[in-house]
């Protein structure tokens, strides 16, 4: 995972955000007038992606695509970290949530946190 730095700036009547021109260059994917789409995921932190066909074609979490596109970098960059989960953590879970009844339409209270 690549790290580039920039700063907030006013262009025109709107802000902008002005990054180093590495990361257009590494990334062409994000190329001049290339239409994207900011998420705040959390206080100071924001998730950029490109928009339009290439988005359009999942409806999948952006958060979750970011997470799951770093750990296939990081499981690329890194394979002898991979380690199979052992037997006895499978059954600490098991035991852990014997009994627990999960609906997938089921809504969380507003005190939740993830």
């Amino acid at each position: 995972m690549s790290t580039y730095t920039g700063t907030i700036t006013t262009t025109g009547k709107s802000e902008a955000i002005r990054l180093e021109k590495a990361l257009f260059k590494s990334h062409p994917e994000f190329s001049q007038r290339t239409k994207v789409h900011a998420h705040v995921i959390g206080p100071g932190t924001m998730l950029v992606s490109v928009a339009g066909e290439a988005a359009a074609e999942t409806k999948a979490d952006p958060v979750m695509s970011a997470f799951l596109s770093f750990l296939s970098g990081d499981i690329a960059q890194a394979p002898e970290r991979v380690k199979p989960l052992a037997a006895t953590r499978i059954q600490e879970a098991r035991k852990l949530t014997k009994g627990v009844k999960v609906r997938d339409d089921e809504a969380l209270p507003d005190d939740v946190t993830l």
